[in-house]
């Protein structure tokens, strides 16, 4: 579909929009609409809007004018016009479709950021009116930003100005799963590469660790995610978990996650590596308790191997478990859904990190045109998650959503009282540094004051971390050139 963006620079929002609800459309942005292919334009001239959109044959239009007096205080005249259009196109493709998603207009990363901003300039009420009426955002979706925005800040609140967190990438997983699109490699291709890879990251962390001692940081949580961290043989794991002990107060953290997300991958002797090195907490991630979905998505396991690594788990003393489910995934059917929601609550997990289903440019899902739900069956999922956990006693602690979701729907980390994920939080808010070792892995540095990001990137691939090591190290100087300019 074309993108024809008149007088303004609006191009960004409007392809997200329209993404939202053609979520396998191809955009790309031009100047004028070429004969034989679906467009949207959005025109603005001084406070006059136009919206017309032709797909499929048919012609969807609007047109507007707007009292720039009725601008929310802050919000400038180009914001103000391009809320007002977003809107425009919104009804028009409600109308045509038939789905109204429950996000409204609203396309950013972290709604419940965005309503704690509100609240501390407008009040509660306000900014829960602002939600529904000026973004057109559901009230179950409103709220649900609401919960999060406050159980989310108490958890920000124990940030100092020296805090951050560590996060360990194990790019190799037992295979790969049909919706991925990470920089990881399955086992059978990529076996030879972990000794190496091992070695390195060993390295790296201890390089990591020093200049952390050295600027008299306070390491708040640990994450190794990847991938599947569970991946390595027994050998490279210990020799990981060991160089993190020994070279970071691992018993200090508040918290330490171990993804064994794979229950193919599980064994008994990694999960007593994993209890012994100090890990507080890890995830065993089923996505779907359904056979049939999970061959559809190409992992090598079946229901019944979640349940055995659960137990396993429980019975070598890990009591604070993270489940993963994916909404909206091919095949999947909402009675299979709840079929794999209630089989979740019945293990108590004490958190439960729902994702939507994200498509990614790169996975085969996207480039191979495998069929997909669509993104009403995946809302109709998210609103059984959302009753049935409120009701089970669960709270949602954090949430983000990603640009291709289906339906422009949310990932949400629920968790019982006193064990929400703390890393999820720090990470995805932002509100101190990540120190990130491995390949694809990027450090996150954050300004002790304000808002300032800056990025050390790590190479992508496996082979090019190991290749291009002594580059890597190099760039570990840049954290400490960014903390000499506040410590």
């Amino acid at each position: 579909m074309q993108i024809i963006n008149i007088n303004n620079s609006y191009h960004y929002e409007t392809e997200n929009l329209l993404r939202v609800f053609f979520p396998e459309e191809k955009f790309r942005c031009t100047e004028s609409a070429e004969e034989g292919e679906d467009y949207c334009v959005f025109e603005t001239e001084g406070s006059k809007i136009k919206i017309k959109v032709f797909v499929s044959g048919e012609l969807l239009s609007d047109e507007k004018v707007f009292s720039l007096d009725s601008k929310e205080e802050g919000e400038t005249e180009e914001s103000f016009l391009e809320r007002k259009g977003a809107i425009m196109l919104f009804e028009l493709l409600c109308a045509y479709t038939g789905y109204r998603p429950p996000w409204g207009i609203l396309t950013g990363v972290r709604p419940a950021k965005l309503m704690t901003k509100l609240i501390s300039s407008m009040g509660e009420e306000r900014a829960k009116a602002y939600f529904e009426k000026e973004l057109k955002v559901s009230r179950e979706k409103t709220e649900l930003a609401l919960m999060v925005a406050k159980n989310e800040a108490p958890l920000m609140a124990i940030n100092t100005e020296k805090s951050y967190s560590l996060y360990i990438s194990i790019p190799f997983c037992p295979s790969r799963c049909s919706y991925c699109s990470f920089i990881s490699h399955s086992n059978e291709s990529a076996k030879k590469l972990m000794p190496s890879y091992a070695e390195k990251l060993c390295e790296e962390i201890r390089v990591t660790g020093e200049i952390a001692k050295n600027l008299g940081l306070t390491l708040e949580s640990i994450y190794m995610g990847g991938g599947t961290p569970t991946a390595l043989t027994a050998e490279l794991l210990k020799k990981v978990t060991d160089a993190i002990s020994e070279s970071f107060p691992v018993s200090a953290v508040r918290e330490y996650t171990i993804e064994a997300g794979r229950p193919d991958s599980v064994t008994p002797e990694k999960l007593e590596i994993i209890r012994n090195c100090g890990a507080t907490r890890i995830s065993i991630n089923p996505q779907t308790f359904s056979d049939d979905v999970l061959k559809a998505i190409g992992r090598n396991h079946s229901g019944q191997m979640t349940v055995d690594a659960f137990i396993l788990a429980r019975e070598k003393g890990f009591d604070n478990i993270n489940m993963d489910l994916i909404a909206g995934l091919p095949t999947d059917t909402e009675e299979n859904y709840e079929a794999t929601l209630n089989k979740t609550l019945s293990f108590s997990p004490e958190n439960i990190t729902v994702h939507t289903l994200s498509l990614k440019r790169s996975s085969t899902i996207v480039t191979e045109k495998r069929g997909t739900n669509s993104g009403e069956t995946a809302s109709k999922m998210l609103s059984l998650t959302q009753k049935a956990l409120l009701e089970a006693g669960y709270i949602p602690y954090y949430m983000y959503r990603q640009s291709k979701c289906l339906g422009n729907l949310e990932n949400v980390g629920w968790a019982k009282k006193g064990y929400e994920g703390l890393y999820n939080v720090y990470m995805m808010e932002e509100i101190h540094s990540v120190f990130a070792v491995g390949a694809g892995a990027v450090t996150k540095l954050k300004a002790p004051v304000g808002s300032s990001i800056e990025r050390v990137f790590n190479y992508k691939y496996p082979y090019e971390y190991i290749g291009s090591f002594d580059e890597i190290i190099k760039r570990k100087e840049q954290i400490k050139d960014f903390y000499e300019k506040y410590f």
